[in-house]
């Protein structure tokens, strides 16, 4: 956990959650973006980035600043919720491009 004390949020937390292409990360980031943090204790900012070697953003980070370790933990928690649900509907009706994912996983 990183700290920044200059905005009054000593607690952070970056979180980088991998997707097999960027269509995928895009998605993600366009549905997670719509619900904004409800205190205004917490800092979420949402971005799409691209891995090392690599030009296209397949990763969703997910950067957040709280002005404690409760509001953190509590607003992480919630968030995670939130993308395991996009997640679970990515997985069920984007299955052309999760399947082929993991069938190049098992082959490389």
């Amino acid at each position: 956990m990183a700290t920044d004390t200059s905005a009054g949020f000593p607690c952070a937390l970056t979180l980088d959650v991998p997707f097999p292409d960027a269509r995928l990360a895009s998605v993600a980031l366009q549905a997670l973006r719509v619900d904004k943090e409800l205190s205004s204790l917490v800092k979420r900012d949402l971005s799409a980035v691209a891995t090392e070697g690599s030009s296209d953003p397949t990763v969703l980070r997910i950067e957040y600043k709280a002005a404690t370790n409760r509001m953190l933990r509590v607003a992480v928690n919630s968030f995670l919720d939130s993308l395991a649900l996009v997640l679970e509907v990515q997985e069920e009706l984007d299955v052309d491009v999760v399947e082929a994912g993991r069938a190049q996983e098992k082959s490389g």
